[in-house]
């Protein structure tokens, strides 16, 4: 019995070694990946152009050099019609540079930047941010819904050493405790090593049917005994709160474009 016990285990590991597409593998993919973060600031009056670049040139262009438009999402409210913020995917850094380089260089992206820009530049303003998926993260799905929900995407700034207990809590009780609540986890992300921030900062993404739900969703939760005891039990072990007092919160409303892969 050991001897067949033994042999089965020297075939499984030869079939996983042979088999580009084994567990391992998968999971080597599934570490390498990485998204990015861009935060594109207006020129004043310039946002719709900006939207008609991207729907027309700019995502096309990004497939067809090997990156993956995952959302593009502008705040809700008032007073905020100069900023456009998004999310593309690559197999690595290295390959998000790459195909960066040959998008710049591409002759069609040229001409539709040329042309986008005869009136003047479209963008004041550019932030970049390298993320990795947390451990916890529930796959990204590129869902289209049609009730009109809301995104909200909330970043923060883990108390000095805090950003594992941080962690900790949200994947053992606060992605449960939102579901119970009514909010849908989309992604969570923490900052690619090596990157400003990656040893403190967490982000993420949530969907509501309205700010008015996630409103009442979040008053719920926030008065759920369960999350009272975990965040009392993760703040003991963190030495006080996992969050910085000042600025270690930030939240924004964001609804999808039209021609955002998420909505």
């Amino acid at each position: 019995m050991r001897r067949l016990l033994f042999a089965f285990a020297i075939v499984a590991v030869a079939l996983v070694a042979s088999r580009p597409d084994a567990p391992l593998a998968m999971a080597a993919e599934k570490e390498s990946k990485i998204y990015e973060m861009r935060v594109y600031y207006a020129a004043p009056g310039k946002l719709d152009a900006l939207n008609a670049r991207f729907k027309n040139h700019t995502l096309k262009l990004f497939e067809k050099h090997g990156l993956t438009n995952i959302g593009y999402f502008v705040p809700t409210g008032e007073n905020n019609d100069n900023k456009l913020v998004y999310w593309i995917s690559a197999p690595s850094k290295e390959a998000r540079d790459k195909s960066f380089k040959e998008f710049g260089a591409d002759p069609e992206w040229k001409k539709a930047a040329a042309e986008s820009e005869k009136d003047g530049k479209l963008i004041t303003k550019i932030e970049s941010t390298f993320l990795t998926a947390t451990d916890y993260s529930p796959a990204l799905k590129l869902a289209q819904s049609n009730d009109g929900r809301v995104f909200e995407l909330r970043t923060y700034i883990a108390s000095k050493g805090n950003l594992g207990n941080l962690n900790d809590r949200f994947k053992n009780h606060t992605i449960k405790l939102f579901e119970k609540h009514g909010m849908t986890n989309i992604v969570y992300w923490n900052v690619l090593k090596g990157q400003k921030g990656d040893d403190n900062l967490l982000v993420y993404l949530l969907a509501h049917k309205s700010q008015d739900d996630a409103k009442k969703s979040f008053d719920a939760f926030r008065m759920d005994p369960d999350w009272l005891a975990a965040r009392k039990a993760s703040e003991e072990k963190g030495g006080g709160s996992l969050t910085e007092a000042k600025g270690g919160v930030v939240s924004e409303f964001l609804k999808p474009t039209d021609y955002s892969p998420l909505k």
